[in-house]
C-alpha cells in the first residue's frame, strides 16, 4: 500500500509507533465501536507508519488498502484550495462582497426572532457578506445538523445538509438567500454550509462543474486517482458501509457501500461534505499542503497563498471558544484558530495535547480526521465510518500516540 520508510530515519521510535495499532484494536475495533481504522503517519512526505483494522461493512469482508471513505468536510479544504486557485489568478478577490457572483444574497438580514409556526421576524438589513467569511465560517449562515433555533428548523426542512439528490446548485442558493442569516458577517463564526456556497462560487467564477473544476486542477496533478463526488458503479465493492453510533450498543449500519445510491448522477456537488476517496489519495493531498502546494512537480497553489489560509483569521487572533457559537464542528476550541478552509492551533498550551504551533487541520463527520504539522513535517491520515465525529476521543489519541513516537523533533 504505501512503501515505508525506515521510522529511526525520520526521527520516530518504531516500537512507540507500534502501539497504535493494538490500541486502535483494543479500544475501538474489536468490540465493533468502530468497524474500521485505516491510519497513515508520514515525515517530510515518507510514510512511516501505516495500518489497517477491521472490515468493510455488515458483510465481514476485511478492510481493504485501496477502501473508499466518505470523507464529509475533510471535502472543504479542497474546496477551499480550489477557491484559492481562483484567488491566485486574480479572478475573484477576498474582499469582495458575494453578491459579484452571488446577486441572490443581496438583501440579507440577521435573524430577529420568529420561523416555526410564524414568519421570520424583519431583522435589520445585513452589512455584504465577503467571500473571506465564507472562508473562515464567519458569514452568519449554519448548518440544520445545529438543531439550535428556528433557522436551523428551516435549513433541515429544505435538507440543505444533504442537497445531493433533491437539488442544484442555483437551487440551493436561491433558498438559502430567502433566509435571515444568524448574525452580521464578521461578527461570529459558525461551522456552517459556507463552504458549500464556496464551491457553487468555484461553478459560477470558472464555468465547470465543482468535481469536473477539482479533477482538472486539483486530482489528476495530484495523481488522486480515486477521489471523486459520487462513486462509479464498479467501484461500489471498494466502499466502506457507514455507521451511526448507538449509546451502549454497536453502531447501526445506515447507508452499504454495495448498495449506496453514491452511484447514481448527483444534482449537487457538496463542496462542503460531499467527497469519496482513499486514505492515500488524502495523504498525497497533505503532502501537497506540507510541501506548500507542489507535490512531485505540480505547483498547486503558491506558499505564500497557503501561508494565507493556515493563518488564523479570527479578529484580534481569538481562538474558538471567544468566537464560536457552533454546537457542532471538527475542532477543540480551546487554543484552536481558524483560518481560509482549515481550523489551526494558536496557543499548544491551551489544547492540552501534544501539538506544533501554527499544525493545522479538518475533519469528517463519519470520524475521519487528518493534520499537518509544518513544523515538525508530521501529516496524518485517519479514516473510518461512524457518525457523529463527536463520539470518541480518538483524534486526540492518535495525536498523543504520534507525538508520544517522535524523537528528533525540529522545533
Amino acid at each position: 500500500m504505501f512503501e515505508l520508510a525506515e521510522a529511526a530515519t525520520r526521527g520516530f521510535d518504531a516500537d512507540r509507533l507500534a502501539r497504535i495499532a493494538p490500541f486502535l484494536a483494543e479500544t475501538y475495533v474489536n468490540d465493533g465501536r468502530l468497524p474500521n481504522a485505516q491510519l497513515v503517519v508520514a515525515r517530510d512526505g515518507a510514510p512511516v507508519y501505516y495500518t489497517k483494522l477491521g472490515v468493510m461493512g455488515d458483510d465481514g469482508r476485511e478492510l481493504r488498502d485501496d477502501a473508499l471513505f466518505r470523507i464529509a468536510s475533510m471535502t472543504k479544504p479542497v474546496t477551499s484550495v480550489a477557491f484559492m486557485q481562483l484567488v491566485e489568478q486574480c479572478k475573484v478577490a477576498l474582499e469582495e462582497p458575494v453578491t459579484r457572483v452571488f446577486p441572490e444574497f443581496a438583501n440579507l438580514r440577521v435573524y430577529a426572532g420568529g420561523g416555526g409556526s410564524v414568519p421570520f421576524a424583519p431583522g435589520a438589513p445585513a452589512h455584504p457578506m465577503r467571500f473571506v467569511d465564507l472562508l473562515t465560517h464567519m458569514s452568519g449562515l449554519t448548518y440544520g445538523l445545529q438543531n439550535r433555533n428556528n433557522i436551523d428548523a428551516v435549513y433541515r426542512e429544505h435538507n440543505f445538509d444533504f442537497a445531493r439528490d433533491h437539488l442544484d446548485s442555483d437551487e440551493f442558493i436561491a433558498r438559502l438567500a430567502k433566509l435571515p442569516i444568524e448574525f452580521a458577517p464578521g461578527q461570529g463564526w459558525n461551522y456552517s454550509v459556507s463552504t458549500d456556497v464556496l464551491g457553487i462560487a468555484v461553478e459560477r467564477i470558472s464555468g465547470m462543474r465543482l468535481g469536473e473544476y477539482f479533477e482538472k486542477n486539483i486530482f489528476a496533478p495530484l495523481g488522486m486517482n480515486d477521489t471523486r463526488f459520487g462513486v462509479k458503479e464498479s467501484d461500489l465493492e471498494r466502499l466502506v458501509d457507514a455507521y451511526a453510533y448507538r449509546p451502549g450498543q454497536s453502531p447501526r449500519m445506515i447507508s452499504a457501500g454495495a448498495t449506496s445510491k453514491l452511484a447514481q448522477p448527483g444534482t449537487f456537488d457538496s463542496g462542503g461534505g460531499g467527497l469519496i476517496g482513499t486514505i492515500a489519495d488524502y495523504h498525497r493531498f497533505t503532502t501537497m499542503l506540507l510541501n506548500g502546494g507542489a507535490l512531485d512537480g505540480a505547483r498547486i497553489l503558491s506558499p505564500k497563498t497557503l501561508r494565507l489560509m493556515r493563518t488564523n483569521h479570527l479578529p484580534n487572533n481569538a481562538d474558538l471558544t471567544e468566537m464560536s457559537s457552533s454546537l457542532f464542528s471538527e475542532a477543540n476550541n480551546a487554543g484552536t484558530g481558524f483560518g481560509l478552509g482549515f481550523a489551526m492551533v494558536i496557543d499548544p498550551a491551551k489544547t492540552l495535547m501534544p501539538s506544533s504551533m501554527g499544525e493545522f487541520y479538518w475533519g469528517g463527520a463519519y470520524s475521519t480526521a487528518f493534520f499537518v504539522d509544518p513544523v515538525e513535517r508530521i501529516t496524518m491520515v485517519f479514516m473510518t465510518q461512524v457518525y457523529p465525529s463527536s463520539t470518541y476521543p480518538i483524534r486526540r489519541q492518535l495525536k498523543t500516540l504520534i507525538y508520544s513516537a517522535l524523537t528528533d523533533s525540529y522545533a
